[in-house]
Formats: C-alpha cells, structure tokens, sequence
C-alpha cells in the first residue's frame, strides 16, 4: 500500500453504522449470551507448538529482524538502509510523516514487494523476497490500512478460509470417496475455532452477513480475526484504527492488549501519536525513508531531531 493511501484515508474516515440487527446465529447464541466479550484464552486454539506463544519474558527473542532494507522506484528511493528488530511478546509501534516509508517497509516485510538491498529473517530463516503467502505461512500475517475482504462472501465463508493446511484446498482429496471424510473432520475442527474467534472479537453475530455490508470498524475486527486464524505468531497491523469510531477502537484496543498479554507479538503503523505513545513499549520512528529514532516512548517525546522533523512540538 502507498503512502498516498495512508493520507487519503486518514482524510476521509468511513462513518460507522450498524451493518445489520442484532440477532444472532443459533451457534453464535450458544457462544455468547451476555454481549459482553468472553475470556477466550487463543493459546488454545493454535495449531502450533504450545511454547509459541507463552509470553515468557525469561524466554524473549526477536523474531522479526529487519537488515539494512532498502527499495529504489527508478530514480526515487522510498526506503533507504532500514534496520530493526522486533522482541516476542512486545508491542511496538511504526509512525512517521505520509512518505516516510512505512507501509513500503511493511510491504518489503511481508513480501509484497521485493527489496533492492538488505535482509528481511524471520525466526531465524531468511525470508527475503519470499511471496507473501509464504511469509503468512511461516507466522508472519499482516493487515491492511484498507480492510480486504471478500465482500459477496459472508463474514463466517471469509473467515473459514484463512486456516492454513486446508486438505479440501485439493479437488481430489475432497472429492474421493476414501478422503472426504478427512476434510469433513478437519472442516469440523476449524468451524470451533472460527466460533470461537468471532466470539473473542465481538462480531459472531455478524456471522451470516455479507462482509461488504459491514462498517468500517466491523470490518478492521475481521480483518484482524481473519489474520489471528493464520495461526501467526507475529502480526503486522497497518494503521489498524484509521476510519475507526471511538467505541471500536476501544474494543480493538482491548483486543490487541489481551492478545499481546497472552504472548503474541504485534508491528504497528499509526497516525495517532497519543494512541502509540500510550499503548506501544516501543517505538521506532520514520523520516525520509531512513529510521530517524528507536526507542521508549519517553525517549521519544524527548527527541529534540523527532519533534523537529515530525512532531512538530511537545506531544
């Protein structure tokens, strides 16, 4: 995703309505019956090794590390020697002027785009250059700035393909007699999970609604829920809250904090400089496609070059 498209869409939020009534799904009903978010632990409903996301402070390393990244268009160099890493189990945040390279560091990141230097590893492997499906496949999900939904496709059908390994992805395997039942078991298995994962985002009763009726926030808690259900073990948000109304943003807020409490690590691109001041540990500062500042937010605020170049004045 551009630059320009991070600055379009903090221009012009979407205005959030209610995409449909209130009435839930039988399944959904048996889920949740107060309305009020449950104490859904998703450790427990990954397919990984159970130490993947323990949280354990003793046991921290950085699974995400970025080497001297850098991407030329033509004569114009977009983002220029980027280094960094980012520690499990942290919540670290990605800001920076429209231009300044965040969203084409993303993208470099996440294999959308492949970079004219540097290194991009991934839990010790050299991911660089890998197509994103690949990257996805190995923990690293990503979200976008604009939602991408499948749109005539009901919040449950976009949800359902996410999980990956799906053995009915293969015509034959669904279709012979003597491995349909494979698929059924293991369609029955991900149907709990997607439950399960609707109901920990607040949005299984929009579960029979077509994803391009939904609002805008009900379609960032998706998007989210959709990436969770990849099993990742670290997660790149894209200005997850832009377009958001207050009360969502809260619910994604409480979200990412239990998610993150329970041991899943999270890269944040943000325009809200008291949202990432406030919510982030960590945070690591753009300007002119080069990293100006890495730090607390407390070292932040008191950068005299971070407020000369993009803040502007006392946060």
């Amino acid at each position: 995703m551009s630059e320009t498209d991070e600055s379009a869409a903090g221009d012009s939020p979407p205005v959030e309505e209610p995409a449909t009534d209130e009435a839930s799904s039988p399944a959904a009903d048996d889920r949740s019956t107060d309305g009020e978010s449950s104490a859904t632990d998703l450790t427990e409903l990954v397919e990984d090794d159970p130490e993947t996301h323990t949280g354990d402070d003793d046991a921290r390393y950085a699974p995400l590390e970025v080497e001297g990244l850098r991407k030329e268009f033509g004569g114009i160099t977009a983002v220029d020697g980027v280094s960094f890493d980012v520690v499990e189990g942290t919540l670290t945040g990605l800001i920076g002027p429209n231009g300044a390279g965040k969203s084409t560091t993303f993208n470099l990141i996440t294999g959308m785009l492949d970079p004219t230097e540097g290194t991009v590893r991934f839990n010790g492997e050299d991911v660089t250059g890998l197509q994103p499906h690949e990257i996805a496949d190995r923990g690293l999900a990503r979200t976008f700035q604009i939602a991408r939904e499948l749109e005539e496709m009901t919040v449950l059908e976009n949800m359902m393909l996410a999980p990956k390994g799906q053995v009915g992805e293969s015509l034959w395997r669904s279709i012979m007699p003597v491995t349909r039942g494979a698929v059924r078991d293991q369609e029955t298995e991900q149907l709990e999970r997607v439950w399960e994962v609707l109901d920990f985002f607040e949005i299984d009763h929009l579960a029979d609604e077509y994803a391009g009726n939904l609002s805008g926030g009900q379609r960032k808690l998706l998007e989210m829920a959709r990436a969770l259900l990849t099993d990742p073990d670290v997660l790149l948000l894209d200005e997850p809250f832009a377009g958001v109304n207050p009360t969502l943003e809260k619910r994604l807020l409480e979200h990412i904090h239990e998610l993150r409490e329970q041991g899943y690590t999270f890269l944040i691109v943000e325009h809200d400089m008291d949202l990432i001041m406030d919510n982030c540990e960590r945070v690591i500062v753009m300007h002119q496609g080069q990293i100006l500042k890495d730090g607390t937010p407390a070292e932040i605020k008191a950068s005299e070059e971070v407020i000369e170049a993009y803040l502007g004045g006392e946060v």
